[in-house]
């Protein structure tokens, strides 16, 4: 096969007039424009909002492929956000202040914790997904979920201060709901029982009462799952039913030493 042929079977076969992956390296800039925007204080708020502005044209331009779909005024719908958005973050930066003895600062939190940074795109991307704009929020977590390890999608609802500890292996779907302050460790699934292209208008994931913990690698799926208030999932556990309220659900693996004698 000769390069000309070469070059028109690729082109035959490239089928997707829309993708652009200069949209995925915009995005990614204009996800760390906003957070330094949110946080750095040496980042000022004024500049860097139209500066924001002019890249999310840019990013409509690339994902908007409805034309009667009004994109222009998805970010005067979604600046208005911010301010709350912000205070919720501020919520949840405390609460890993206050939750983690490990912690030094809250600098440190806002700086250093990858569970931290996951939630906060993820309460970016949120508003951009229930304003009607699902791409761009959709590759602001997975940008996220490539530095941190932890899977949001932006679909999800998530209360306030909200706690991710160690972060690496989180997986939160996208009918997920959690409530007020939960606290999830590292290798937590909220996942769906059955995955059927059928369920996509259905709740799949599980709902998350207030006051929740959820131990390292814990399983929980189905979407009528419910983990009730003031409950502790232990580490390991897999569910896919119910919890009442002021549970504690334990995983009892066996475990056996042997030790050899003179040793």
């Amino acid at each position: 096969m000769n390069r000309s042929l070469v070059v028109e079977k690729i082109r035959e076969h490239k089928k997707q007039p829309n993708l652009r992956y200069a949209l995925k390296v915009k995005v990614e800039a204009f996800t760390d424009r906003l957070f330094n925007m949110l946080f750095d204080i040496d980042t000022p708020v004024e500049q860097n909002l139209d500066a924001l502005e002019r890249e999310f044209d840019t990013l409509v331009d690339l994902a908007c492929w409805e034309v009667e779909r009004p994109c222009k005024k998805v970010w005067e719908n979604y600046i208005v956000k911010l301010p709350t958005v912000l205070e919720s973050l501020n919520l949840d930066a405390e609460a890993i202040v206050d939750c983690d003895p490990a912690s030094l600062s809250i600098e440190e939190v806002y700086m250093a914790y990858p569970g931290f940074y996951a939630i906060a795109i993820y309460r970016l991307a949120h508003e951009l997904y229930e304003i009607g704009f699902p791409l761009v929020p959709r590759l602001m977590t997975e940008y996220a979920h490539r530095q941190t390890g932890v899977d949001i999608n932006p679909g999800a609802k998530i209360g306030k201060s909200f706690f991710i500890d160690h972060a690496t292996g989180v997986v939160i779907g996208e009918t997920a709901i959690i409530k007020d302050n939960v606290k999830i460790y590292q290798g937590v699934t909220l996942g769906a029982l059955y995955v059927k292209k059928s369920l996509q208008k259905t709740k799949r994931h599980p709902t998350i009462e207030n006051n929740v913990t959820i131990y390292a690698n814990a399983t929980i799926l189905g979407g009528n799952t419910v983990i009730g208030e003031n409950s502790v999932i232990g580490g390991n556990a897999w569910l896919t039913g119910s919890v009442p309220p002021n549970s504690t659900v334990f995983h009892t693996p066996e475990i056996k030493i042997k030790t050899m004698p003179n040793a």
